[in-house]
């Protein structure tokens, strides 16, 4: 009876996600440890590197600032994430089903993604100001190729012989497209939104580098002019948790839209 219960007793999650990641937290654990140590054993001061006690403590005192920053940032983020969606989903629906248009666009997405970003900022103040509108457009520009790649891969990746029956029993090309090539292309898509979604946030921060009035990545400039070296720390580890949370949050989005990736991926494992 005993065993049965036993048996039957749902897993502790808490203890299951302590296994999962233990490892992972312990190696977290003594990274910061070592530099909390090695900071106070070598005197090093402030201005040139925080202790993580430094740094956490600048969070606290400064939680209005950042998170008014923070929230600068995540507009931007998110603006030029959606505007890469909106435009890269399209091009590869196009590039798939047009070969023409494949040779025409594809050079130009291409060279477009090999130019430094920082070189066509000071071109987009120009254009469109010191408001928001610079930062939305590099973080799309930073952001929109790895989608259009990831989709395309994804939508050519659907079994032709599949494609050759739907059609042969009467299937129209947008039946064969929402039956056949989008669901075999989302798992390869929802991997260019995650990949996407972190380029954005660098293409925010590279867009406030340029000319910004708020932000995290002002709030990094004005701290370096002014040697407030746990403030620049402080803002970097908030921009990190921004990217991390938009990161799991699109990561999310696929386990619910794609529930049985999801079961594939851990079975396989």
């Amino acid at each position: 009876m005993t065993t049965i219960a036993a048996i039957s007793t749902p897993p502790n999650p808490l203890a299951a996600w302590l296994v999962r990641n233990g490892p992972v937290l312990a190696i977290v654990v003594v990274i910061f440890a070592t530099w909390e140590i090695a900071v106070r054993a070598l005197n090093v001061p402030d201005y040139i590197l925080p202790s993580p006690s430094v740094i956490a403590a600048k969070i606290v005192v400064s939680w209005q600032l950042l998170l008014v920053n923070a929230f600068v940032t995540f507009q931007e983020i998110l603006l030029g994430f959606a505007l890469s969606v909106a435009i890269a989903i399209p091009l590869a629906i196009a590039v798939v089903y047009s070969r023409v248009f494949e040779r025409v666009a594809f050079p130009f997405m291409v060279s477009l993604q090999t130019i430094p970003k920082v070189a066509l900022a000071p071109i987009l103040v120009m254009w469109l100001g010191y408001g928001i509108m610079p930062k939305v457009m590099v973080a799309f520009l930073i952001s929109f190729f790895p989608i259009v790649i990831n989709a395309v891969i994804g939508m050519r990746s659907a079994e032709k012989e599949m494609i050759y029956l739907v059609q042969s029993m009467g299937a129209s090309e947008l039946t064969t497209f929402l039956k056949i090539r989008l669901p075999k292309a989302l798992p390869s898509i929802f991997g260019g939104l995650k990949v996407g979604m972190g380029q954005a946030v660098v293409g925010a921060t590279v867009g406030e580098f340029i000319a910004a009035e708020h932000g995290l990545g002002y709030l990094q400039l004005i701290s370096q002019v002014r040697l407030d070296t746990p403030l620049l720390f402080a803002a970097v580890v908030v921009l990190s948790l921004l990217g991390v949370l938009l990161f799991n949050a699109v990561a999310f989005i696929e386990r619910i839209a794609l529930p049985w990736n999801r079961l594939a991926t851990e079975t396989a494992g």
